[in-house]
């Protein structure tokens, strides 16, 4: 029975993940307990156990940046307490499909930087991974440490108006978000300990152990304890708080790059005892930056010689050099003839529709149909440099097709997703609001997909941007268990 502060919530003509609007609101049944206990809350209560959540962000300094806003750059990661829930066999096809795709995506790095087998079958265009910003040729014949490119991996997911799961984009660099999950699950523990206990909630805390697991399997002395480190790019990276609390939850030092120094083809990291030998970097920062004499040489963040050392197999990185070129937007569009090419399978999870506007015929339907069309730059994250054509002007989309026009190659348009929307505290009230999904799979000595992942939401009434950039939010995911 639906009461509380969900008696006039409405579902609109979307896919919601709580309820199904057939004649009148039917929950969901893997979301009935999660009702009942919000539903006996009064709005004071609830407002309570909220600003609870948000005096515990601050205590722990659970920020992020926002580069360029005038307000001042450092800001709490806004937190909706009402949670998603995935059932367990909606949890299976997304495990078996995640898994499925960074095995694929895995074997094509190894392939480009190899025998190059996919673009001499002409599946992908030898032109389009050449052109990309993220290709390294400097790595062409190297064998990284266990064969494996992407040992972090951040997919994120979406649902359309049928309810039917989708990938969005792959994150394969430094893909970020993971110690908000963390701290999401233990405000919630603690703000529903008996309703969580109650649900048979799939665990999310062993991976800081699991990270660490996956980094140590890539040392190249296997002789002793490995010596692992974070290497960030400093306090200003949005992701600072991040990278310190992995740090600190693995046990591991965080490094600068002047922490770090290159010596005959080793790695070292300054300590008041002298120098102790580095065996793998889980690196923070983009390839550009790592190391002045091989890269950008005007990176201050980076350790000179370091690439040397990689090369020579004395120390390992994770993720590996490269792994940019799996994130690009066009080559997520060749992501499902990866896996028949590769695997000889069929996707488990589909990909979303995509315009190549490199393509002649593609890039004239792109930019006759603007108005009803998401368009995206192929190398730019965070929700920035992309046009939703429902909610532009006549001028931004002139501008757009002159941007296309220009460099048809960076560009990719795809059509207007009508994303899932989820009950959401705004504004005093309980208000449908567009989500996603970011699960976080790690490949080490064995693939893992963390039972979750980090729900964001579009906060803005109406946005179908979940970026925490952009204004958005994020809840926690409960996983059930069978």
């Amino acid at each position: 029975m639906i009461t509380g502060q969900f008696l006039e919530y409405s579902t609109g003509n979307f896919f919601d993940e709580m309820f199904d609007m057939g004649t009148e609101l039917l929950t969901r049944p893997h979301y009935e307990k999660v009702l009942k206990r919000l539903s006996a809350l009064t709005p004071s209560e609830f407002e309570e156990k909220r600003s609870q959540a948000v005096s515990s962000f601050l205590e722990h300094g659970v920020t992020f940046t926002v580069y360029g806003d005038a307000e001042g750059t450092e800001r709490i990661f806004p937190f909706d307490l009402i949670p998603r829930v995935i059932p367990d066999e909606e949890w299976t096809i997304i495990d078996r499909g995640l898994k499925q795709r960074i095995l694929a995506l895995n074997l094509f790095l190894h392939d480009i930087y190899h025998e190059g087998r996919i673009l001499q079958d002409g599946v992908i265009p030898r032109e389009i991974v050449e052109t990309c910003p993220y290709f390294r040729k400097e790595i062409i014949g190297f064998d990284v440490p266990k064969d494996i490119y992407v040992h972090v991996c951040g997919s994120d997911l979406i649902r359309d108006d049928k309810g039917t799961y989708m990938v969005l984009e792959d994150n394969g660099r430094c893909p970020s978000g993971v110690s908000y999950l963390l701290e999401n699950r233990e405000i919630m523990k603690r703000a529903f300990p008996r309703t969580y206990q109650a649900m048979g909630v799939r665990s999310v805390e062993m991976y800081p152990e699991l990270l660490l697991k996956t980094l140590e399997h890539l040392s190249p002395r296997q002789s002793q304890k490995p010596v692992c480190v974070l290497l960030s790019p400093g306090v200003y990276n949005s992701a600072y708080f991040e990278h310190t609390f992995l740090a600190r939850q693995m046990g591991i030092e965080i490094v600068e790059g002047r922490d770090l120094i290159a010596i005959d083809s080793f790695v070292y990291m300054r300590t008041t005892q002298g120098l102790v030998q580095v065996d793998v970097i889980y690196r923070r920062l983009d390839d550009d930056f790592i190391d002045p004499l091989f890269f950008r040489k005007d990176s201050v963040l980076g350790v000179p010689g370091l690439m040397n050392s990689y090369l020579k197999g004395n120390v390992a990185l994770a993720n590996g050099v490269g792994t940019g070129l799996a994130d690009d937007k066009v080559t997520y569009a060749y992501v499902p003839e990866m896996i028949k090419f590769y695997l000889g399978q069929d996707p488990i999870l589909e990909s979303v529709p995509t315009y190549l506007c490199w393509r002649e015929k593609d890039c004239k339907f792109v930019l006759e149909n603007l108005a009803d069309l998401v368009v995206k730059p192929a190398n730019e994250s965070g929700g920035y440099g992309m046009l939703i054509g429902s909610e532009s002007t006549k001028a931004e989309r002139d501008e757009f097709k002159n941007r296309i026009k220009e460099n048809p190659r960076e560009y990719i348009a795809q059509p207007i997703i009508s994303l899932s929307r989820h009950p959401t505290f705004c504004n005093g009230g309980v208000v449908g609001r567009h989500i996603d999904l970011r699960p976080f799979i790690l490949y080490g000595s064995d693939m893992e997909v963390v039972p979750g992942g980090l729900t964001r939401v579009a906060l803005k009434e109406d946005s179908l941007v979940v970026n925490s950039s952009q204004g958005g939010g994020s809840k926690d995911t409960w996983v059930l268990k069978k």
